[in-house]
């Protein structure tokens, strides 16, 4: 079986890693063989890399890190009618939320505030929209006609959702919140903290979004290859990450339609599913931020998201429609 666009993305990460290290980081490195998993996290390739002396301790950490990954998905994922998320859905309000989803939400709403609502979770009627036109047989290869895009842009507004430690509320009538821009960085961040709690030292954590973590004295880096959109086996080129995190978005990763002109990445001001670019990568201190950013810089102009890029301090590569490349670094 052919690896797909996140496994190869791993597999490129971990095979590199020890290239740029000093020799004696290469040296030690070198003998202690990684302890790995494999597996699907909220539906995407996920993969672990654990570097530790003792492979049974490995194995006890990525159990622990599994139950962990399944207890997230319990609140966050769309696909399991007793979530929480999608009991807030369907009652448009949830009491006593969980503290993972009442934080993921309030950090996914910051991001919608500083992107100018580029990122915004609450774009799942556009999803529900766009998949069951493309379901029906006969559907128009044009997409939804703008009415129904229209009436579903109506229920899309991250301002109109109201969180207190008590209580999520969704204030508008037929509102739905997707996390599947943010929480697979989320679950990332997540993890990696738990094998630093572990007491490891060195770890590839790739839950969908990746996370090279080194906490050692003289840490090496990672070295990830970005896939080309057009053929993901081949890298447009590649990011070092030294205790940092990359996220890339995509719309060849799930398509609406048969023919694939639409996407799983809808833009919040006007219900498009055809993003700027082919593929938006980008390099952050954590995983949520990297993942809530790859997706709102999808559908933003590249000055405004170099903007974001330097007062942050990120790096962001833009894959084009004419094949070509951009990068930001704020280092110019």
């Amino acid at each position: 079986m052919n690896p797909t666009r996140r496994r190869f993305i791993g597999i490129a990460a971990a095979a590199s890693a020890l290239a740029l290290a000093p020799y004696p980081a290469r040296r030690a490195a070198a003998s202690i063989a990684p302890t790995i998993w494999q597996g699907v996290a909220l539906g995407a390739d996920a993969e672990l890399r654990l570097y530790h002396p003792d492979p049974q301790a490995a194995q006890r950490l990525i159990a622990q890190s599994l139950r962990e990954l399944h207890r997230l998905e319990a609140i966050f994922s769309l696909y399991r009618d007793d979530s929480a998320l999608s009991i807030l859905n369907r009652q448009g309000f949830l009491d006593n939320p969980p503290a993972d989803l009442l934080r993921l939400l309030s950090v996914g709403l910051r991001y919608g505030r500083l992107t100018g609502g580029a990122f915004d979770p609450t774009v799942q009627p556009l999803w529900q929209l766009y998949a069951e036109h493309f379901s029906r047989p006969g559907a128009d290869r044009e997409g939804p006609a703008a009415p129904a895009v229209a009436q579903a842009l109506a229920r899309v507004s991250y301002e109109d959702v109201a969180l207190d430690s008590g209580r999520i509320a969704l204030r508008r009538p037929g509102m739905g919140i997707t996390l599947n821009g943010i929480a697979q960085g989320y679950i990332t961040d997540r993890i990696t903290e738990l094998l630093k709690l572990g007491g490891l030292e060195r770890a590839l954590v790739d839950m969908g979004e990746i996370q090279g973590m080194d906490t050692r004295a003289a840490p090496a880096d990672w070295v990830v290859g970005l896939a080309d959109p057009r053929d993901p086996n081949r890298m447009l080129g590649t990011a070092r990450l030294r205790n940092q995190a990359l996220a890339t978005s995509g719309g060849y990763g799930t398509a609406i339609d048969a023919e694939g002109r639409f996407t799983h990445l809808f833009d919040p001001h006007t219900g498009r599913a055809r993003p700027l670019y082919r593929s938006v990568s980008v390099m952050a201190p954590n995983a949520t931020m990297a993942d809530a950013l790859s997706t709102a810089f999808s559908y933003m102009p590249l000055d405004a998201t170099e903007l974001i890029v330097r007062e942050h301090g990120l790096r962001a590569w833009f894959a084009l429609s004419d094949g070509g490349l951009v990068m930001q670094d704020p280092a110019g």
